[in-house]
């Protein structure tokens, strides 16, 4: 039987991914790394590449030790879901150094890893609430989504702002 639920997941991952990327890669190069002001955290393209990067490996290791056997912490060791704010801002300061070409490189080849995992299982592997011990009452479903597709439209409606901000012509 095919994997059609996954198949849609994958295919809505790869092109929330790819528009984001888009409305960078839209800005003049020149213009890519600059901070704009905002009341937000990400200032930059690349706050919202490493934020998007980091959620990431958190997937990685939740499912890592999930799949082990082990109850994984989450979302962070340290960090509670209550204290988010201080989670993203811990992650956007540890990646002020490095460049925007650095950050695509690393949440592209993490983006294909995530999605490698949603690959490596069935509909009802995905779908099935309860079906792995460490979703809880959850499913893999909510996990993939929340780190690819709905943050992907998020990161989208952060790089928009970011570049309306950036093209704004100086008087």
């Amino acid at each position: 039987m095919p994997n059609i639920k996954q198949q849609i997941l994958l295919e809505q991952a790869q092109q929330s991914f790819s528009e984001m990327i888009e409305i960078i890669e839209s800005v003049p190069a020149r213009k890519r790394t600059m901070t704009v002001e905002s009341d937000f955290l990400e200032k930059n393209f690349r706050d919202v590449l490493m934020h998007l990067y980091e959620w990431h490996v958190m997937l990685e290791r939740w499912y890592g030790e999930g799949m082990d056997g082990d109850t994984p912490f989450m979302p962070a060791p340290g960090y509670k879901w209550r204290n988010l704010l201080q989670l993203n801002t811990k992650i956007i300061e540890n990646y002020q150094d490095i460049t925007l070409n650095a950050a695509q490189k690393k949440i592209t080849l993490s983006h294909h890893r995530v999605l490698k995992l949603i690959e490596a299982h069935t509909d009802e592997e995905i779908f099935t609430k309860n079906y792995y011990k460490w979703t809880k009452t959850s499913n893999l479903y909510s996990y993939f989504a929340a780190n690819t597709v709905d943050h992907y439209e998020w990161a989208k409606k952060r790089c928009t702002l970011i570049k309306q901000r950036i093209m704004v012509p100086v008087k």
